[in-house]
């Protein structure tokens, strides 16, 4: 579908909004004698030109310089597509659209903060080594990396709505299956899939919803559709902080099944992704994408139904869409159609992946055709390390205040040694307490334990070393053999022992790390308000050379003072100021690049940036506790060359999208 010829066009009768066709005779009694046609356009007394003559002069100005450049033929589809958004007005039809595509952006912003979130109760309750906490914090990006790479590359080819609906089907299973999975094989797995899934909705939605905007909308509803992602963060610490830490919210079915609460958050989070997949079966398929590949009727039938909903909303209906033909590109590919509609099943398939596999890869190349080298590569530069700042810093900001959290907590530990406590019962907590070669006796031992019941006991990393136990009984609890290292077992019996590891809430579910996501995610909301309001006054590339920049003189308040609280504040500061750099970087991808490569070139660079989210992530965490001076001056530098490098984009804001 990919070789298109723009020098068979249909003819187009499209007609402005002042000469009306002869079916606007046919209005009904209510809207006679009520020609707008014939009232004075009030502004006319003081010399301000109409909004449609202003309109016409700017697309008779773009012809100009298109023709000027010899690129009108390539651009007339993109010029008249323009003309009939801006007939078709913005109103209900667009806003719901938002809300539609804003859930699954909202799925995907979820998606980043659910592991973090679950992994201090998986842990325990699935018995994870160091590296598998690792692997599992990871798998997700490494999914979204997939997936953006993937959807990105078929909603160009298979359509913008059908590619969004099966990511976010496949997110949604996936994640279904995940909270039930007992194992940290399936688990991993699970994820994996779906980051998978959600992988796709950030390189679809911008474009997808950006194909129903005109050129003088866009960027400032592009900006408010990225606050849907900041409301991901929000709802998932909030969520997280409303049930983690609620352990009876949940079942068991024998010993081999536990469903715990921090896998109801797991379902929870789905919830985004599963209303967007609801309403995106209410949405049709983006007009754009119909005309590229030569759809000619389907387009038209949608642009009016956009056209209809809009005006009858606003109390105009009727108002005609005097459209009636859309110059539509010829297509080449006859040859691949007949063979994709002979020979048995198994054949049609093969030739329809292969030549869809064929013309993926060979949009992925056209991305370092001459006329589009420069601009890949410096997109690639700026969203490579914008992600491997922001992403490295956020996990960098929650491992830090846990860092010095353990810091309090050893400088408070008391230790005593040779301790001999008989017939003494522990009704108080000894927590910060170390003891050494002690002796108690009855209720409770260090190195011996003798005559002892040990009932309903669940245990975190806790094991007994070179102890004796004699005449004890361990009833319904945890402690197997692997707990008792070089002990010596004495007529001590173990009835209804449970494998595994259990949860202790108290420890593992800090509020204050869901505070910090929230708060880190609510500071985003002033800087995507200021981005929306001024993204189309001072430009794109402002937007982001100077959200980055400014990004980076924030990372130097770390210096200045680095307790809990001055890290909280840092962190929602950084946060706050370059969020506009992510918004304009978002617009700025989807009008850079034609049509037909839009989709593919926002997967590429998407993948990129969770492949920087990855690295970024690893390299920052490995800093934790020795020194703080390499991951400020990592994200330092990364804001800094990125800020500068976005200066040498070209600027967007009046180009209609290609």
């Amino acid at each position: 579908l990919e070789n298109h010829s723009y020098s068979d066009f249909g003819t187009c009768s499209l007609t402005g909004r002042r000469s009306r066709n002869l079916e606007e005779d046919a209005a009904s009694d209510v809207t006679e004698g009520h020609d707008e046609d014939d009232q004075m356009y009030e502004g006319e007394y003081q010399g301000i030109p109409h909004p449609d003559e202003v309109k016409a002069a700017q697309r008779a100005a773009r012809a100009a310089a298109r023709a000027k450049a010899g690129t009108e033929e390539e651009e007339s589809l993109a010029e008249e597509y323009e003309a009939i958004m801006e007939d078709c007005g913005h109103g209900r039809f667009q806003w719901t659209l938002f809300t539609v595509t804003g859930l699954a952006l909202m799925a995907d912003g979820a998606e980043c903060f659910v592991v973090g979130f679950v992994l201090p109760s998986a842990e325990k309750d699935m018995c994870l080594s160091n590296a598998n906490k690792g692997m599992l914090g990871l798998i997700v990006y490494l999914g979204m990396m997939v997936g953006a790479f993937v959807w990105g590359g078929l909603a160009d080819k298979l359509g913008r709505r059908k590619c969004l609906t099966m990511a976010l089907a496949i997110n949604c299973v996936f994640a279904f299956l995940s909270s039930f999975a007992q194992g940290y094989g399936f688990f991993l797995f699970f994820r994996l899939f779906s980051g998978i899934g959600i992988g796709g909705s950030v390189p679809i939605v911008y474009s997808y919803f950006s194909e129903f905007l005109s050129m003088d909308k866009r960027g400032e509803h592009l900006s408010w559709l990225c606050m849907f992602w900041m409301m991901g963060g929000i709802y998932a610490s909030f969520t997280a902080w409303g049930i983690i830490p609620h352990y009876g919210w949940g079942f068991s079915m024998g010993t081999e099944f536990q469903f715990h609460s921090w896998r109801l958050f797991v379902l929870v989070c789905a919830l985004p992704a599963i209303f967007s997949l609801i309403g995106l079966s209410f949405m049709p398929e983006s007009p754009r994408f119909l005309l590229e590949n030569a759809k000619h009727d389907e387009g038209w039938m949608i642009l009016k139904q956009v056209h209809d909903i809009n005006w009858r909303a606003k109390g105009e209906p009727e108002r005609v869409f005097t459209v009636s033909q859309i110059k539509a590109p010829k297509q080449d590919n006859e040859f691949i159609e007949i063979q994709s509609s002979t020979g048995t099943a198994f054949q049609r398939w093969a030739v329809r992946s292969a030549t869809l596999t064929k013309q993926v890869l060979k949009n992925i190349l056209s991305l370092m055709s001459p006329d589009l080298r420069l601009s890949t590569l410096l997109m690639a530069i700026i969203w490579f390390t914008m992600a491997f700042s922001y992403y490295g810093l956020s996990v960098w900001f929650p491992d830090m205040i846990k860092h010095l959290q353990h810091e309090e907590y050893e400088s408070k530990i008391k230790v005593f040694h040779r301790e001999r406590v008989h017939h003494f019962t522990f009704n108080f907590s000894l927590e910060n307490q170390i003891h050494k070669e002690g002796e108690y006796i009855i209720k409770f031992e260090d190195s011996l334990f003798e005559d002892c019941y040990f009932e309903d006991i669940r245990s975190t990393d806790t094991f007994f070393e070179n102890c004796t136990i004699k005449s004890t009984v361990f009833y319904n609890t945890d402690l197997w053999e692997e707990k008792f290292i070089h002990c010596r077992l004495e007529n001590t019996t173990f009835l209804h022992s449970k494998k595994g590891c259990h949860l202790d809430f108290r420890e593992d579910n800090d509020v204050l790390i869901y505070l910090v996501s929230f708060l880190g995610s609510l500071a985003v909301l002033p800087g995507n308000i200021i981005s929306a309001l001024f993204m189309d006054k001072i430009g794109r590339i402002k937007m982001i050379g100077g959200s980055m920049l400014i990004s980076a003189g924030c990372t130097f308040f770390l210096f200045l003072s680095f307790s809990q609280a001055a890290i909280i504040a840092w962190q929602c500061l950084f946060c706050g100021t370059s969020v506009a750099a992510w918004n304009g970087i978002e617009v700025i991808t989807v009008e850079l690049y034609p049509a037909a490569k839009r989709y593919r070139t926002f997967g590429v660079l998407n993948a990129l940036c969770k492949l920087a989210a990855i690295l970024g992530s690893s390299i920052f965490a490995s800093f934790v506790g020795i020194t703080k001076v390499v991951p400020i001056l990592l994200s330092f530098s990364a804001l800094v060359c990125g800020g500068l490098i976005a200066f040498k984009l070209p600027e967007t804001r009046e180009k209609v999208l290609l």
